[in-house]
């Protein structure tokens, strides 16, 4: 300061603005300049050992070559707004000092005025003066503004009078931190700093997000204790701080600098040891073959490989194009679970010490012992991996009935710490700074529920974390089929936003419709051109599987497919259709059909669109002395219960059962049977769904070669039931169908089936089809018609108005999505970050994520727990004391094995009724869980409801009659 000409008075007053209070702080006082430096340093770290080469060139492109310097200076800059007396004043101790050196102020108004609109207020005019106008200081001015999660519009940066300092004392000190700052970093002056280009709107986003982590990581006082004198502060210091801390947190990036593979295919073959099917062959080669970074979409058939195909593009796309790690995107936590495994067997292929850089992103991620092994230093599990998860399925009402799971992984219901005990703090461990609040996607490697991705294009608090989780990485979104009209605003959302960031996306489904296809390409190209409405017809594809690239060169928009046929790895087979008219609840004609399809043997697969219903089914095959192996597998089973029964049926029915796979078998189920179930069914009872999950449901059917079959199940069969002949001749279904589905898209459905098994009428018993589809030939025809624009129902179905009811709903979904999109349609060019937040008190909390990304009724995790003589014990006998106390990690796992999510109808009873147990209050795990406590004789009323817990049924929910 002095070296710069500054007065006495003047670097007396710097020298006591404090930046973090003691308080506050660890019980030392943190001089702002400290601070900004600090966060300066850890930026210089992040640079070397963080940011993707991609990011780095762009930063390189936008500063002249000097990126890592101005990453550094843009990082630190973000603090220089708490240089006013709104700030000043809030500690009174902490004021006292910069009060005495001649930095006064009034009676402050009572209007909260903050320190991160203080700064753009602060900065904004020099920028425009000292960098020659608007354009640069316009784009960078919202980071400043933005870096406590929302960004402003200019019309609030207006400070209340007095809130930002009067004077030319005061002015004097603000000009004098930016402009210390500024050559203490290494530049000359804040005119030296001007940038030669500008970032894209998503590549500031992405930039601020990595500005917020740096803020994070110098902000821990354990790590950056607080330096009251101004003599102990330098920018070396800084320095020598950032890289000590960034060692001892464990923090790093993913592959830095990824190499080009020797030859094409080897990120198949070596990597992951696969003889590539052509399908897979062709995805990797389209990655190969893009000039930039774009979209890819493949689809396949079920059991075709493709994950393992979108892995190997991954390789190929980060080698390329600079990205430093991947995120994949499942639908459920049950598909999470084996992918998060696969995952960590590639990545150890590349680094074994990559594995504890692969974090699982879902709610229940404590019960996957892969996880635990990582992360809590817990013993490794024998074979490959654990099989648990939770299976999704809906619910009457028509709400999904799966716990997702995106947000509350996050900082393990407010409780988790950042920093693990000194017995977890392995050297070869992971960085537990990324199990923080908010933090999961920032890890090198990610997998995780597709809310993740979700959440990354909604209108809330520190959006620009997750985005800049995403925007370093290669993103793989599995079953993007499975996103519903509500979910697909954000994933179109998502979609426009990585293509203007120049992320390599890469969707993957068995029965995607062509309008869902194209959609997507025009949101990603949308993003990569940079205007609201692009549209860039996909050719046909010349056959099935596929892949479309998307990309965009010199301005113009490019969309491929794949121009010859690309042969499946298992040819066609006829699958032959049946009706079984059946909509009682209790399913007993659904139960006798099973017994008489495996009377002579073979291995039965029931897939029902309501627990209670497969609850009943199962109910009614077991007392009816079914003899053969039976499982019943659903949502509303324990955590602990559904792990082992989807271990047991994966052991049972999977690729390598063998010997082992029963003579006679039945698996009653939900949807959860609808992907990523990797079961082989001889022959598959169903209730009606919409065309593109049945199709789903019907890949379970005879999907491993070599399975040893009885001669009656050579033929792969399906019986439709679920729906029923009205009077006048049209389908009546399950309400629980409709609910969840809708008419319109169970109408067209029916009629699709009816062309393969005939008309339905009431006498139909499940007798052999006239014809049935060829699958997977048939699979993209049946698809595109699904939801095709042409009526395809006989007259008389008034699928007419049907599809008007449907559209009107639909609309008014896409409407309340709109209300939390990230950005508004007619805003999407705007160059800048200036505003995102509009609205900002609508803006969705944290808690409300899960409700905002997926358009359902709240739903409740419980855990279920048995009052007993004296006590209370868990789900699985543990006794657990008279209050419930739980004193050892292994009894919370039996405990936290009793989850359960309860059906939305039982919500508010819930909330109203339900606490954690007195004994849990200390235990970061359960403090916040409810306790679903049943009295001794095995149920509890909650609400109208009684509800009771049996090991086999799962949670069974009755209205109690009054």
């Amino acid at each position: 300061m002095k070296a710069m000409g500054l007065s006495p008075e003047a670097v007396e007053r710097v020298s006591r603005l404090w930046g973090k209070s003691a308080a506050r702080h660890g019980g030392r006082t943190h001089l702002l300049l400290g601070h900004l430096l600090d966060t300066a340093a850890v930026a210089g770290v992040m640079w070397d050992w963080y940011v993707s080469a991609a990011l780095r060139r762009r930063l390189d492109e936008i500063s002249g070559g000097r990126g890592r310097l101005w990453f550094m200076w843009v990082c630190g800059i973000h603090d220089c707004g708490k240089a006013c007396p709104a700030f000043q004043a809030m500690d009174a101790a902490e004021a006292a000092p910069v009060l005495a050196a001649g930095l006064t102020w009034g009676r402050l108004p009572a209007k909260r005025w903050r320190h991160d609109v203080a700064g753009a207020v602060l900065l904004r005019p020099r920028l425009v003066a000292e960098w020659g106008g608007e354009e640069a200081a316009g784009w960078v001015w919202p980071l400043v503004a933005g870096h406590h999660g929302t960004f402003p519009s200019a019309a609030a940066l207006s400070p209340p009078r007095g809130a930002q300092g009067r004077g030319a004392a005061w002015e004097e000190a603000q000009r004098a931190v930016v402009d210390v700052f500024t050559r203490a970093v290494g530049f000359e002056d804040l005119a030296d700093v001007r940038p030669v280009g500008s970032l894209r709107k998503a590549e500031q986003l992405a930039l601020s997000g990595l500005i917020v982590m740096a803020d994070w990581i110098a902000s821990d006082s354990s790590e950056f204790p607080g330096l009251a004198e101004a003599g102990l502060i330098s920018f070396a210091e800084a320095q020598r701080r950032a890289e000590s801390a960034w060692e001892r947190l464990r923090l790093r990036g993913g592959w830095r600098d990824l190499a080009l593979p020797q030859n094409p295919l080897d990120p198949l073959t070596c990597r992951l040891g696969v003889q590539p099917r052509a399908s897979q062959r062709e995805l990797v080669e389209r990655a190969w073959s893009m000039p930039v970074p774009g979209l890819l979409v493949a689809e396949a058939p079920m059991g075709e490989g493709k994950t393992k195909a979108a892995l190997a593009a991954a390789e190929v796309l980060a080698a390329r194009f600079g990205l430093d790690g991947v995120f994949v995107a499942m639908p459920t936590q049950a598909t999470s679970d084996p992918m998060y495994e696969q995952v960590l067997q590639w990545v150890r292929t590349f680094d074994p010490e990559l594995e504890s850089q692969v974090a699982l992103l879902h709610g229940r991620r404590r019960f996957n012992t892969w996880w635990r092994a990582i992360w809590d230093g817990k013993p490794r599990p024998d074979g490959e991996g654990c099989g648990c998860g939770d299976e999704g399925h809906h619910d009457a009402t028509g709400q999904a009935d799966d716990d997702f799971g995106a947000i509350d992984e996050d900082a393990e219901y407010g409780m988790a710490q950042a920093r693990p005990s000194t017995d977890r703090a392995r050297a070869d461990g992971p960085a537990y700074w990324f199990l923080g609040d908010k933090r999961g996607l920032l890890t090198a490697f990610a997998v995780g529920t597709v809310d993740h991705l979700l959440h990354a294009a909604t209108r809330t608090r520190h959006v620009m974390l997750r985005f800049a989780g995403l925007a370093g990485k290669v993103v793989v979104v599995d079953e993007v089929h499975a996103a519903d009209v509500y979910m697909r605003q954000f994933l179109v959302e998502a979609l426009r936003w990585l293509g203007q960031a120049g992320v390599p996306v890469v969707l993957l489904s068995a029965t995607l419709p062509p309008a869902q296809r194209q959609l997507f390409v025009d949101a990603y190209l949308s993003g990569v051109l940079g205007t609201a409405d692009v549209h860039q017809g996909v050719p046909e594809p010349a056959g099935y599987p596929c892949v479309t690239v998307a990309y965009g060169v010199g301005g113009r928009a490019v969309a491929e497919t794949s121009r010859q046929a690309v042969r499946t790895w298992r040819e066609s087979a006829p699958v032959r259709l049946s009706w079984l008219p059946d909509m009682d609840h209790a399913g007993k004609l659904v139960a006798a059909a099973v017994r008489e399809a495996v009377a002579g043997g073979g291995v039965a697969l029931v897939v029902v669109n309501q627990v209670a219903r497969a609850q009943a089914i199962y109910r009614d095959l077991r007392e009816g002395g079914f003899d053969g192996v039976l499982h019943l597998l659903h949502a509303r089973l324990c955590a602990a219960h559904r792990a082992d029964r989807t271990a047991q049926c994966l052991h049972l029915m999977g690729p390598q059962a063998g010997d082992d796979r029963p003579k006679r078998m039945v698996v009653v189920a939900t949807q959860l049977a609808e992907q990523s179930f990797d079961v082989d069914a001889d022959v598959l009872i169903t209730d009606l769904a919409p065309t593109d999950l049945l199709l789903q449901r019907i890949g379970r059917l005879h999907r491993h070669s070599g399975t040893s079959r009885p001669a009656a199940h050579r033929v792969p069969r399906v019986m439709v039931t679920g729906v029923a002949p009205g009077r006048d001749g049209t389908p009546r279904f399950l309400r629980a169908s409709e609910l969840i589905y809708g008419k319109w898209s169970l109408l067209r459905a029916a009629s699709l089936v009816s062309e393969a098994a005939g008309a339905l009428t009431a006498s139909d018993a499940g007798g052999p089809a006239a014809q049935g589809w060829s699958i997977p030939a048939d699979v993209p025809d049946l698809v595109a018609r699904a939801y095709g624009n042409t009526e395809i129902c006989p007259t008389g179905w008034n699928e007419a108005g049907a599809w008007e009811h449907w559209q009107a709903k639909e609309q008014a979904r896409e409407k309340r999505a709109e209300e939390y999109l990230l950005c508004r349609r007619r805003e999407w060019a705007l160059p800048t970050l200036e505003g995102l937040h509009y609205a900002g008190s609508r803006a969705a909390s944290e808690e409300q994520l899960d409700a905002v990304v997926r358009d359902g009724d709240p739903t409740v995790e419980v855990v279920v727990i048995r009052r007993s003589s004296g006590g209370y014990r868990a789900v699985d006998g543990t006794w657990l004391g008279v209050h419930g106390e739980v004193d050892e990690d292994e009894v919370t796992d039996r405990l936290m094995g009793g989850t359960v999510r309860l059906p939305p109808r039982l919500t508010d009873a819930a909330q109203a009724e339900l606490r954690p147990l007195p004994g849990w209050a200390g235990r970061p795990w359960l403090r916040y869980r409810s306790a679903l406590v049943l009295e001794e004789d095995g149920s509890r009323l909650l609400g109208t409801d009684r509800v009771s817990y049996d090991d086999v049924l799962g949670l069974v929910v009755e209205r109690e009659t009054r």
